[in-house]
């Protein structure tokens, strides 16, 4: 069976950022997330189930996320994750302080986030110790494991490359097989998005572990996965 996608609670009273922006970002990088307006809105929706993690914006309608966090780690064992604009010092002291788990200013890279959740998630949920010592996906497929143990959350087409790449490695994947992992439409797929999302990958990666993946290009066939 493959495993839970962590259940986020975004708790977010600006809808244009909220809909538009967190939520489909954070589902693209594996997580169920439920969007909710307001203090009352999280209280009625813990109500009903259990989260991993909530999202805390400040500057709620009808609650102050200082307070709310302080509540939530007096009354429950679920991650907190602030995130606001508020970005002074004394700001993400307070917060923390209150009980965050962490403290992120918007605007906020949508990896960053995803990246954070996953680290908190890692100290909620200990996974089982991974054999081997070079690159792998962890337990969820949503994160890449460099050789130092170092995790670079993936989005859904990064998730969907590598993992066609590593299911076979030291082997040429054609990039029609690519192609046809990350869309239900293949000719109305424009190729040169495929490359454009291996660079985009390979920087990706350099920029946050300081290694090279061992991916190779084979020229006018696909790409490997060095064993």
């Amino acid at each position: 069976m493959p495993p839970t996608p962590p259940r986020i609670a975004l708790v977010e009273d600006d809808p244009a950022l909220r809909d538009r922006i967190l939520v489909p970002g954070l589902r693209g990088y594996g997580f169920d997330c439920e969007a909710l307006g307001s203090a009352a809105a999280l209280a009625d929706a813990m109500a009903r189930g259990s989260f991993d993690i909530v999202i805390l914006d400040v500057g709620l309608p009808d609650a102050s996320g200082f307070e709310l966090a302080q509540r939530l780690r007096r009354e429950s064992n679920v991650g907190i994750v602030m995130l606001t604009g508020r970005n002074e010092s004394a700001d993400r002291i307070r917060g923390l302080n209150d009980g965050a788990d962490a403290y992120l200013a918007k605007p906020v890279d949508l990896g960053e986030l995803a990246a954070t959740l996953h680290s908190l998630l890692r100290r909620l949920r200990p996974e089982a110790p991974m054999s081997g010592g070079g690159w792998r996906l962890d337990a969820s497929g949503w994160c890449l494991v460099s050789p130092q143990d170092c995790r670079i959350a993936l989005n859904d087409a990064e998730r969907k490359v590598l993992a066609l790449l590593m299911a076979s490695p030291g082997a040429v994947v054609r990039r029609d097989d690519m192609v046809t992992a990350l869309t239900d439409d293949i000719y109305d797929f424009d190729p040169h998005r495929l490359e454009v999302l291996v660079h985009r990958l390979r920087g990706k990666i350099a920029d946050r572990t300081g290694e090279a993946l061992p991916l190779r290009a084979v020229r006018g066939t696909g790409y490997v996965m060095l064993a």
